[in-house]
This record gives C-alpha cells, structure tokens and sequence, in this order.
C-alpha cells in the first residue's frame, strides 16, 4: 500500500518500544536469582526465556479478568522456580512477588533515545500510546521515564475492553487524536500485535525490530533497530510515502 497523506500521529507502543520493560525485568531477576540458591545453577538466559514464556501466559489471562494481577505475580513465581526443580509456598511467593514489584518499579527507564525522539515527533505530530496493559499501570510509567509530558493519547485494552491487534483499539485511539488511519503511523516492537494490527486498521506501520529478528515479507512495514540517531529516525517515521525503507 502507497500513502502519501502528511503523518498527523504517530502511534507507539509501549513495554520494550518507548519503556524498557527488558530491563527491569533482568533486573528483578538478577535480584531474585542473587537471594535464591536454588535458581544460582541456573543461567540469566533461562530464567529471562521462562520468565517471559510465563509473563505471556499469565498476561492473557489477567486480560481476560479470569485472573487478578496479583494472583498472577504469585503464580508466576511459583511457576519459574517449578522450572527449576524448586517448589515454594504461596506465602513465600507472595512475599517474592512484592519484592518483585519493589525492585521492578526502581529499576524502570526508557528505552535509549525514547524521550528525545518524542520531543522531536512532537513538534509537527501528536503522539499516542496504545498498550495491552493497565491503565494506571502504563501511566505509572510514563511519569517514571518523563514521557508523560510527550504523551497526547493513552489508549489501554483495559479502558476499550479489546487487545492489539484488534483493529478497534487503534481506531480508538485515531478518534481521540482527530485523525484519518492513513494520516497517522504505529510504531511497535511486536510484528503480530503492533505491526499487523495496525495494517489491519488502515495505518503505516514501523517495526522495532530490538534483536535483529527476520523480517517477514509481508505486510510492507519499515524496520528499525534502534530508536537513535533521533533526526533519522524520525524523518523515516515522519515520511508520507509508507515504503519499506530501512533504518539501521
């Protein structure tokens, strides 16, 4: 597909594109894994591999409202250190679970250049956030990593009531920034949700392509690898015409 429409919006996701979720992750589990003989044998690697396979999982579910966040944490702990051969209490994995909060909410940043390139496509777009997460949640990290001054639009799946790639959450965040599909762009690090969900919903779309995966032949999208150098990498998002160009 060709646009030539000036870009109005930009679109971003949020965990591992403009927040580093990543990070703080490895963080906790570097924590964890320092307090926990028995997780010591264990590689980083492994753990951030059933960790993240753990996080999937228990995610949907507490998107769907059939289980409550808290519950998840506590699931989700017991649930990697039976990985590792170990089985603990649930009063134990509870008092895992709030260190597990403590240590995440320290050790959240932006994803390097995340600010300075917000401030730049704020000068000639609005900028929207669309998240398959809480909403106060996601609120509590832009305030942390100063992007919420940057931010025009949170679109959550817990206010709409549907999850990315759903067409209508990215409609619903179009309605609020008064543009058309084809005068707005996402921009996300997940090809299946951010990529193909936005394509679905009439928009460009900009892969965040962090770890060098394949690139799938189609749908047309540009990748990028980084979020620096700023002026480059928003004058491929700002540009109107949607080709397939990369930035490395």
């Amino acid at each position: 597909m060709q646009f030539t429409r000036e870009v109005k919006a930009v679109l971003f996701d949020l965990d591992d594109t403009l927040f580093d979720h990543r990070y703080a992750a490895r963080c906790v589990l570097e924590d964890l894994k320092a307090r926990q003989p028995g997780l010591q044998k264990y590689s980083l690697e492994f753990l951030e591999r059933e960790d993240f396979r753990l996080l999937g999982e228990k995610h949907l579910l507490v998107m769907a409202g059939s289980l409550s966040p808290d519950d998840a944490r506590v699931q989700r702990i017991r649930s990697l250190f039976a990985c590792c051969g170990e089985e603990i209490t649930i009063q134990f994995a509870k008092e895992l679970a709030a260190r597990r909060v403590e240590i995440y909410r320290q050790s959240r940043r932006p994803v390097a250049g995340a600010v300075a390139l917000l401030r730049e496509l704020k000068r000639n777009a609005r900028i929207g956030i669309v998240t398959n997460n809480f909403t106060e949640e996601q609120r509590e990290k832009l305030e942390a990593c100063s992007l919420a001054p940057l931010i025009d639009v949170l679109v959550t799946s817990e206010e709409i009531g549907r999850l990315k790639p759903e067409r209508e959450i990215f409609r619903a965040a179009l309605r609020r920034l008064g543009c058309e599909p084809d005068e707005a762009i996402m921009v996300g690090d997940s090809w299946e949700l951010d990529v193909i969900g936005a394509i679905g919903a009439g928009l460009r779309a900009v892969w965040f392509n962090r770890d060098g995966l394949p690139k799938p032949d189609t749908p047309e999208a540009l990748e990028i690898t980084s979020l620096e150098p700023t002026q480059e990498v928003a004058i491929q998002i700002r540009s109107p015409e949607g080709s397939a160009r990369d930035f490395r």
